[in-house]
């Protein structure tokens, strides 16, 4: 069953009830990361919205395909050995799908640009290792999950540092970074690095606050999995 975006919501909602809960273990114990990067490093704060996106690959599995979004899970690279994935599906030796789920909460100005690098690195990594024949013979799907805090520094518009030697696209002319992150899995999309990704804005403490887009909306990743998930049924019903 298609998950709704009300689901999609209270995952959303669970992902700041995480982050406390990985700050507050870590004072209990004595031991406080820096800023606030004790509220991730538990590993917990995105659970609920990995179990969401993993279940609508749950049909699959009357089939023998199979759900890894626990511990460490990684695939074959080409410009390196192996990168982690938070969601990985595989049915025998194929590579059926693999999903990152991250999220940003402050430090915008100093992380976007890391993860714009990561997200592109990754995609173009893990393309080259399928055209190696590291991964199976099916194309495999890619998607990308991303729940970004809504406030003053990722809704104003960023002020850029230095000018470009030359002119840069004017679409992010007087753009924040919200909106730069929508542009960003837009055309991450388009161009196929990902078959499908989702950009949630939300308030501290809140729910699905926007999406920006409907190319990087709940909708759209839960009808792209539908259709992978369609796609892999009938290639197994057909062996």
């Amino acid at each position: 069953m298609t998950a709704t975006r009300d689901e999609f919501d209270e995952a959303v909602r669970a992902f700041w009830a995480g982050r406390d809960l990985q700050t507050q273990r870590q004072v209990e114990s004595g031991r406080i990361d820096a800023g606030t990067r004790g509220s991730v490093t538990g590993g917990l704060h995105l659970t609920a919205l990995q179990d969401l996106v993993a279940a609508e690959f749950a049909p699959l599995e009357k089939y023998g395909v199979e759900i890894r979004q626990s511990g460490i899970i990684p695939l074959p690279g080409f410009y390196r050995r192996a990168k982690n994935w938070d969601i990985v599906v595989t049915y025998k030796k194929t590579l059926v799908a693999a999903i990152e789920c991250k999220s940003q909460v402050g430090s915008f100005g100093n992380n976007f640009n890391n993860r714009t690098e990561e997200a592109i690195g990754n995609a173009i990594d893990i393309w080259r290792a399928y055209e190696a024949g590291l991964l199976g013979d099916i194309k495999p799907w890619l998607g990308f999950v991303y729940v970004l805090e809504r406030g003053p520094g990722s809704t104003k518009v960023v002020r850029d540092h230095g000018t470009a030697l030359y002119r840069t696209d004017p679409v992010f002319d007087n753009s924040s970074y919200t909106r730069r992150y929508e542009l960003l899995f837009e055309r991450l999309v388009r161009e196929r690095l990902y078959d499908a990704a989702c950009l949630l804005s939300t308030e501290k403490g809140e729910g699905i606050h926007d999406e920006p887009h409907l190319a990087v909306s709940t909708t759209n990743l839960t009808a792209n999995i539908a259709g992978r998930v369609a796609y892999i049924q009938g290639l197994i019903e057909g062996e």
